[in-house]
């Protein structure tokens, strides 16, 4: 039941990466964005959450625990959910912290008053 996007079937695929691994990866890019961290911090992170996302794969529905392939595949996920919650949270941040200069324009996006 291979496929390029999934290993097991679409189901775990669904849940293991999207659902739980895309939770915990907006968790942690809004953690790094909260912490004023770098962006190569959460590169990192979701790195490990990458290796934790294919244990996952590998216990509970037999997927393949060392497949570069598959890993790349968790990863694109991972690291878009991760960016996405950290530009998010980031934009949050600007329009609140710093309301006198800038304002919110879109959920991923600010600009400066004036």
């Amino acid at each position: 039941m291979d496929s390029l996007i999934w290993e097991e079937s679409l189901g775990a695929f669904l849940l293991v990466t999207v659902a739980l691994g895309g939770g915990t990866a907006w968790m942690t890019g809004r953690a790094v964005a909260l912490g004023w961290d770098e962006k190569w911090k959460l590169v990192v992170y979701v790195a490990l959450l990458g290796c934790a996302v294919r244990f996952i794969h590998f216990a509970l529905f037999g997927g393949t625990l060392l497949s570069l392939h598959y890993y790349i595949i968790d990863m694109i996920v991972l690291l878009f959910v991760a960016a996405a919650a950290y530009v998010v949270t980031r934009a949050d941040q600007m329009a609140a912290q710093y309301s006198f200069a800038y304002e919110r324009t879109s959920p991923f996006g600010w600009r400066a008053r004036g």
